[in-house]
């Protein structure tokens, strides 16, 4: 949805015109009138429409972790308008992955009752980085990543979210503000506030550097729901701090403070490290069918329970082995976001290869310069498994030495680092248990 861009640099409790804020067609309206705009764009329902109903607070936090503070949510829904949702996302990493899409799937919850969802893509505090859960400073992206993040970001998200009914907004919009308006919002809380989260104190009592952006996040991310007014904002439990210093911002700013709805978070693909990019146990929204039932076939058992309530909202069939189980969640996983299609060919993928122990029905081709006609000439095999899978020489030699490495299903001996190229030529070479290439010569 289209935007124009709202003006909010407004000092606290100052006296001029409040922030601009869009309404639900995407026109400007003063903040003062924002109650009597939504009551006019109020959704008709009748008695007859199937629960939930647009009100229904305890259906909208049933699975929530913190619904604060109490009693709000209820309050606000009671107001007879479409309240409007927040969520912020930092595009630090390329790919939205499944840990995320549980307070998206959230935030899709109050967009099907009728509610404005309004997706921040934080291309501002990217550069500032989100200090939550995290022991050190996190590394600093170029504007050129975050750009390249932000885009995949936003069309990924509307894999869960329905793209018509979404006001997507940057907070570079409002963020880039003047000396006199940074001022004004650290003005709205005290460095003892800031450190009391327990992140920074840990990394306080650690002797761990804490930068001064850091410090300013939480602010940042507050003014957030200052210039999109926000009526709820949504957020994994380590977001909790933030989104309550949100409503402190928000009063200082004489802005309706929201409501805050923490959800659990999900675990990786280990069962154990929350799910992230950088400890490589997530799955992506938009890796390929085969990679999304394959990692998730690769999660331990006692991964299954919370991984079936926070991405399927239930439980695994009682009868079902561990195995099944995992089976049916692939699927249903896969199905979300490729179709029924993919999904039974890719369970039919992942039983040829690991059932069968057959290699992929397609395979990508790693071409050789022959040496002439000698067939017998010796191919380097590091340099192979680095040309084939884009890994380094030591990581090739790693794997060979540790057994992970076939040759048409049969193990390489740890010695091996040469063989002729004849004995290559069409042969399937496999690095682990996932990834494979046809060797051919050229």
């Amino acid at each position: 949805m289209a935007l124009r861009q709202a003006r909010v640099g407004v000092s606290p409790g100052s006296k001029r015109r409040r922030p601009a804020v869009p309404d639900r067609d995407g026109s400007l309206a003063l903040a003062g009138d924002a109650a009597s705009l939504a009551n006019a764009t109020l959704l008709k329902r009748t008695a007859s429409e199937a629960e939930p109903k647009m009100t229904d607070a305890a259906w909208l936090s049933r699975n929530a972790v913190d619904c604060l503070p109490e009693g709000e949510l209820a309050r606000k829904l009671a107001l007879g308008r479409p309240l409007r949702v927040k969520l912020g996302i930092d595009p630090t990493a390329p790919d939205i992955h499944l840990g995320h899409t549980v307070v998206l799937g959230k935030l899709r919850e109050f967009q099907d009752l009728g509610h404005t969802v309004v997706l921040i893509i934080g291309d501002f505090t990217a550069r500032v980085g989100d200090p939550s859960g995290r022991s050190s400073t996190r590394p600093q992206l170029s504007g050129e990543e975050i750009e390249a993040n932000a885009r995949t970001y936003q069309e990924q998200a509307f894999r869960i979210l329905e793209r018509e009914r979404v006001e997507v907004r940057r907070n570079s919009e409002w963020l880039r503000m003047d000396s006199e308006a940074l001022f004004g919002l650290a003005r709205t809380a005290t460095v003892a506030q800031i450190l009391e989260r327990d992140d920074f104190a840990q990394r306080m009592r650690a002797r761990s550097p804490i930068s001064v952006l850091e410090l300013l996040y939480p602010l940042l991310q507050g003014y957030d729901s200052v210039a999109v007014r926000a009526d709820v904002e949504l957020g994994g439990t380590d977001q909790k701090f933030n989104l309550l210093l949100a409503r402190d911002v928000q009063r200082a700013y004489g802005v309706e403070q929201q409501a805050v709805l923490t959800m659990p978070i999900l675990p990786g693909t280990d069962g154990v490290a929350r799910m992230s990019k950088s400890l490589g146990n997530y799955i992506g929204v938009s890796e390929p069918p085969d990679e999304i039932y394959g990692k998730t076939m690769s999660i331990p058992d006692a991964a299954l329970e919370v991984w079936y309530a926070l991405l399927l909202g239930g439980a695994p069939a009682p009868d079902d082995a561990p195995r099944d189980a995992k089976r049916a969640l692939a699927r249903a996983l896969v199905q979300r976001f490729w179709g029924a299609t993919a999904a039974a060919e890719a369970e039919q993928e992942f039983d040829r290869r690991f059932v069968h122990h057959q290699p992929p029905a397609e395979l990508p081709e790693v071409h050789v310069a022959r040496n002439g006609c000698d067939q017998r000439a010796p191919v380097h095999l590091p340099a192979l498994l680095r040309q084939a899978f884009g890994i380094s020489a030591s990581e090739a030699r790693r794997a060979i030495a540790q057994g992970g490495v076939r040759l048409d299903g049969r193990r390489l001996d740890a010695q091996t680092l040469d063989l002729p190229g004849g004995e290559l030529d069409g042969r399937v070479l496999q690095l682990g248990k996932r990834r494979f290439a046809r060797v051919r010569l050229r």
